[in-house]
């Protein structure tokens, strides 16, 4: 036998009802359990991320811009499921904070890691042809004027050859 449902208003009416387990029985705990998930996630995420990455700041600060955009949303999302809010609240609410996620994601920080990148290609560069030569990193001798001896040296023996 199929469950008989009551759906007595029109799709946009239910917009400008409350969210709660009355009215949205099937969405309701859905929405809080995934979004506390959600958030646990983002918090593991964000601290495996920063240890891997910890000598890259330009991947760090987008962590960061990630982890508090996420904590932003998914605690507004829990205060309106919890607080009952209309439901165009809660939506909005969700695309605003989900389309802050991507443009932080894919928009803001693409050029930059660009940038970091070359940056990273030059060092790379630049250390490979400095240690190029077999002998780059071995330091050589400084010729000094008057002989190869340093002046400590050179004193001492001056110093016995007055005395005689």
């Amino acid at each position: 036998m199929s469950e008989v449902r009551n759906v007595r208003l029109l799709p946009w009416e239910y917009l400008f009802t409350r969210f709660d387990s009355h009215r949205f029985p099937d969405l309701y705990t859905v929405t809080w359990v995934a979004t506390l998930a959600l958030l646990v996630a983002l918090v593991v995420m964000y601290n495996v991320r920063t240890k891997a990455l910890h000598r890259h700041a330009p991947y760090l600060d987008m962590y960061e811009w990630l982890l508090w955009t996420g904590i932003s949303l998914f605690g507004l999302i829990l205060v309106a499921a919890v607080f009952n809010f209309y439901l165009i609240v809660l939506l909005v609410i969700l695309i605003t904070g989900l389309a802050v996620m991507a443009w932080v994601r894919f928009v803001r920080f693409p050029p930059v890691f660009e940038i970091y990148e070359q940056k990273l290609a030059k060092q790379r560069y630049f250390t490979r042809s400095k240690f190029a030569h077999p002998e780059s990193t071995i330091r050589p001798k400084a010729v000094r004027a008057g002989g190869s001896r340093p002046n400590a040296q050179r004193s001492r023996s001056n110093r016995g050859r007055r005395r005689r």
